[in-house]
């Protein structure tokens, strides 16, 4: 494939552990090439100063931050940062008309209307994504037919100690499917129906409990257990390597241009037919 003809990818949140591995996983696609990463540990060294392939996998142009970036270098940014710097990030594509792909989890009800809002009858489109693993998307999706038909429901979701939101972004977004299913109408963001009890627990406004681990070994895991009279279903998912999740990232990377304005869930990029 000729360079010119590939897809312009920059990297926010660059040097994180889900941002290295989508830097390599983008510099081994054929129909894509890695601009810039972008990550405040590149401190002052400004763009186009190389960073070494022992990092990254690839050699490639840096900045700290997304400002000092030039809109045109891009087609798509993907953003793994945190919530505050993410949105910042996003409403940035928005402005200079570049593409966006966010995995970064923790936005507010208010932070998904604010970003609908400002790439709404854009020339660039958005895609908000809580998991990106394909087997995690099936789960949920698994999740919202069974509650369907079985009442009672719980959910454990097991993380890495290191990532900083409970419920994760992937247990929320599990409830909202549930809720809809069942007749009832959740924002994009589910957060605000969440009664947190403590740091590991909460329940929706309906009464789903939610449980919350954090340990070392881990990476991202999510159960969800329904229960009749005299019977149980879980429904479980395991990533045991970030590797998992670039297959989704590449989707969204190849696909959120041709989904105008902002979505919410790697889902929506799928033909299920489960609807």
């Amino acid at each position: 494939m000729k360079g010119d003809e590939r897809i312009r990818v920059g990297v926010a949140g660059a040097l994180g552990r889900m941002g290295t591995e989508t830097c390599r996983a983008i510099a081994g696609a054929d129909d894509m090439v890695l601009t810039t990463a972008i990550d405040p540990q590149f401190g002052a060294d400004g763009p186009g100063a190389p960073v070494g392939s022992g990092v990254l996998g690839v050699d490639v142009a840096r900045c700290s931050s997304i400002d000092s970036l030039d809109p045109s270098s891009v087609d798509v940014i993907v953003d793994f940062t945190v919530p505050g710097v993410a949105k910042e990030n996003l409403e940035w594509c928005a402005s200079n008309g570049v593409h966006a792909v966010a995995g970064t989890s923790g936005f507010s009800e208010g932070d998904l209307a604010d970003l609908e809002r400002k790439f709404a009858g854009k020339s660039c489109n958005c895609l908000i994504a809580p998991n990106f693993a394909l087997g995690g998307v099936l789960m949920m999706k698994f999740s919202q037919i069974a509650a369907r038909y079985l009442e009672d429901c719980e959910i454990i979701e097991l993380h890495h100690d290191r990532k900083a939101d409970a419920p994760s972004g992937t247990a929320l977004a599990t409830i909202k499917l549930i809720e809809e299913s069942r007749g009832g109408r959740m924002a994009n963001d589910p957060t605000r129906k969440i009664l947190v009890e403590g740091a590991r627990g909460g329940k929706s406004a309906t009464g789903i409990p939610i449980h919350s681990v954090r340990l070392k070994g881990l990476v991202a895991h999510q159960e969800v257990i329904f229960g009749s009279e005299g019977e149980t279903l879980t429904i479980r998912h395991d990533s045991i390597d970030r590797k998992s999740f670039m297959p989704g990232v590449m989707l969204g990377v190849r696909s959120v241009a041709d989904h105008p304005g902002l979505t919410f869930g790697l889902e929506n990029f799928l033909t299920l037919g489960m609807d």
